[in-house]
């Protein structure tokens, strides 16, 4: 018998295409994405918005900001057609930082991770893969949306002047600007912020108390941060911008975090992700908000957080310098170094007045909400207190304008001076000045209802003090020491550092806003000083409340606990389902087959076998019962969260008392609820509770 010829070549390589495609579709069906497995492409996704975030903030205070100088501009405009419309948007939009590869790269990536949900077989944890999968790729094509035509804005707010130079604009302003802008725009934030007290506050200690007490930031929450804060930015209030963009970058963190089903560990470095990737944005420096994520937000160094949260700050810096530009916030033209080793003493000694400094912003923003909130003996404390919000932040808004006539840096971030300090075009008097002129108004436009953050604001106050101590100690010294410019760039890190109480991330950001190796030394000295003195000051100085950790250590479980029955183990799927959805917590106790208490069983464990019916009459609770933990009632508070810590979950069942049919219920929820009553009455006492403002972080 002859042997068969062989197949054609094309047969052959047909044959093997369709065992590979085969072979391809199962290992995909195959795929599982857990929430630590797909934890840095969502923190880079977050990163990428928390930049988007910020060039719309960006734009958002230019545009309010070209408003309110908008008389010069139309003045020309009218009487020169087309100086400075038609030429200029071209140009802007010629230089515009457009970076076609990120389209070239994403728009492959979208469409594979679209192709690959679609092929994925769905059915049981499958169906979590695909709306994962197809979760992160449209974010990712969003953020592509969203990107191009914000460079093109910002070329546009460029080119008709929105982007404005205040160093440049502020001395050709009439004098009625200082005294209607910001009061304007004052009582706009009031008026916006009337109805959402709790987006009140600096935004930084809100993130971080989300993150301790897992709670949710909602996204509606942020952009509203956003817009007022632009507002008292761009009408003048002296206020910074990091503080909106860290809570508006955690913001949507959050709700990727819940839609994605993430766990309460995962959800809190996918927050720290949006606030470091918010820093980095706004400073362009990557590392610095990589690090202020882990020191100031998260408290922790561990390897497992490194790769979310770097993704994330690269993502941010990368969208941020195509929306807000590239170049270094600070010019060190002049390479500063270290002059001599005598040279230390002085920098310990501007450690030393940054810590006071920092210590001062504090005690004047509490007394200032105080003021404004009618909790200080007087009677114009009193009568504030009874006035509505917009009126109160109307007046914190006049007295920033009255005060900027003293000292332009007054007027917004002020951070257009801070490289006229680096470079020492600033005198003495000017620094001084400027220094207590800020350190007043941003405690009252804050204080009294505006909206903004801190951080900024002290690092230009630092920048004035450095530099008024550098011009002193050069005109002493001027042999061994350096010129008024290092002292400034270093006064800007140690009061960051001293506000924060973040050494590390004070270094780290003036180490890459100057790119300067030879200024590290100083700020390492200076920081480490600055942050140790702010903290002794506001530790020894902080009423002697019970604080947090305090009250959960002596609160016992049985306070808070709640009493429910039980379910039997045997008790089939189908009821048990319907009664676990009907419970405030989602969650049950759940008895052994010997009747004694044996764990729980949470909702979210029905999340891959619900739609599979053939399952429902052949499980029963004690197949889905998870074993955790028991607590005692006398168990105190702080132990039982440092259980649900380690064992990952939201609730633990409490022991009922012996021939009880009840047992107890403890949630995150219920301590949760309990810390906020009890902030809520310190405050309406006028007492200030722990994280109330970025300094006591």
């Amino acid at each position: 018998m002859k042997d068969e010829p062989p197949p054609p070549l094309s047969v052959s390589l047909r044959e093997a295409l369709r065992r590979f495609t085969y072979s391809s579709l199962q290992a995909f069906n195959r795929i599982r994405l857990p929430g630590p497995t797909v934890l840095p492409i969502a923190g880079a996704v977050v990163g990428l918005y928390s930049g988007l975030a910020a060039g719309i903030f960006s734009n958002l205070i230019g545009l309010v900001s070209g408003i309110t100088f908008s008389a010069a501009w139309l003045d020309d405009a009218l009487r020169r057609p087309g100086s400075r419309t038609l030429l200029s948007v071209w140009d802007a939009l010629a230089k515009a930082q457009w970076h076609p590869e990120h389209a070239i790269i994403g728009v492959p990536l979208v469409a594979g991770a679209l192709l690959l949900a679609r092929i994925i077989e769905p059915g049981g944890p499958r169906d979590e893969v695909k709306r994962r999968l197809r979760l992160l790729a449209l974010l990712v094509l969003g953020a592509l949306a969203l990107y191009y035509p914000l460079v093109a804005l910002t070329a546009l707010n460029r080119a008709f002047g929105n982007a404005h130079h205040v160093t440049e604009t502020l001395p050709h302003l009439p004098w009625w600007i200082f005294l209607v802008a910001p009061p304007l725009g004052g009582m706009l934030v009031g008026r916006l912020l009337r109805d959402y007290p709790e987006t009140h506050g600096h935004g930084l200690p809100e993130v971080v108390r989300a993150v301790k007490s897992n709670q949710e930031l909602p996204g509606e929450r942020g952009l509203l941060k956003l817009i007022a804060s632009a507002i008292t930015i761009g009408s003048g209030g002296s206020a910074g911008r990091e503080g909106p963009i860290v809570y508006g970058g955690a913001a949507f963190a959050s709700t990727v975090g819940r839609i994605l089903g993430f766990s309460r560990r995962e959800l809190a470095v996918l927050l720290a992700c949006g606030a470091g990737a918010g820093i980095s944005a706004s400073f362009n420096a990557p590392i610095a908000g990589a690090v202020f994520a882990m020191e100031i937000i998260l408290r922790e160094f561990e390897l497992r957080v490194f790769s979310p949260i770097i993704l994330a700050s690269v993502a941010g810096t990368l969208v941020s310098r195509g929306t807000m530009g590239a170049a270094p916030m600070i010019n060190d033209r002049l390479g500063y170094e270290l002059v001599s080793g005598w040279e230390v003493i002085c920098y310990v000694g501007l450690g030393l007045l940054c810590g006071l400094l920092a210590y001062a912003f504090v005690r004047l923003l509490h007394n200032a909400e105080d003021f404004f909130g009618g909790r200080v003996e007087g009677q114009m404390s009193a009568w504030l207190g009874r006035r509505s919000l917009p009126l109160r932040a109307g007046i914190g808004g006049l007295c920033a304008g009255v005060l900027a006539f003293l000292s332009p840096t007054v007027w917004g971030s002020g951070h257009d001076y801070i490289n006229l300090a680096a470079i020492g075009q600033l005198s003495f008097v000017f620094l001084v000045t400027a220094c207590g002129v800020k350190l007043v108004a941003t405690a009252i436009t804050l204080g009294s209802g505006g909206s903004g953050g801190t951080f900024f604001p002290s690092a230009v106050m630092g920048a004035m003090v450095g530099g008024a101590f550098g011009t002193l100690v050069h005109y002493f010294f001027p042999h061994s020491t350096g010129p008024s410019g290092a002292y400034a760039i270093v006064g800007m890190g140690g009061a960051v550092a001293a506000l924060t109480r973040g050494p590390l991330t004070g270094m780290m950001m003036l180490y890459e806003l100057s790119a300067n190796h030879a200024i590290i030394l100083p700020l390492m000295v200076t920081c480490t000083i600055a942050s140790a003195l702010c903290h002794y000051l506001t530790e020894r100085k902080a009423p002697k409340t019970q604080t947090d950790a305090e009250l959960l250590a002596t609160t016992p479980v049985r306070a808070l606990m709640r009493e429910l029955a039980p379910v039997p183990a045997d008790m089939h799927l189908r009821p048990l389902m319907d009664q676990v959805l009907t419970t405030e917590s989602g969650t049950l106790p759940v008895l052994d087959g010997d009747g004694k208490l044996y764990g729980i069983v949470q909702v979210d464990q029905f999340r891959d076998i619900w739609r599979d019916e053939v399952l429902h009459p052949m499980l029963v609770a004690s197949d889905l019962a998870r074993k955790v933990p028991l607590l005692s009632p006398d168990t105190d508070l702080a132990q039982a969260l440092r259980l649900m810590d380690q064992e990952d979950v939201d609730a633990l069942p409490v022991q009922g008392t012996p021939g009880s049919q009840t047992c107890g219920l403890l949630t995150r929820a219920l301590v949760r609820r309990f810390l906020s009553t009890r902030h809520a009455r310190q405050h309406a006492h006028g007492e200030h509770p722990v994280a109330t403002t970025e300094a006591t972080n």
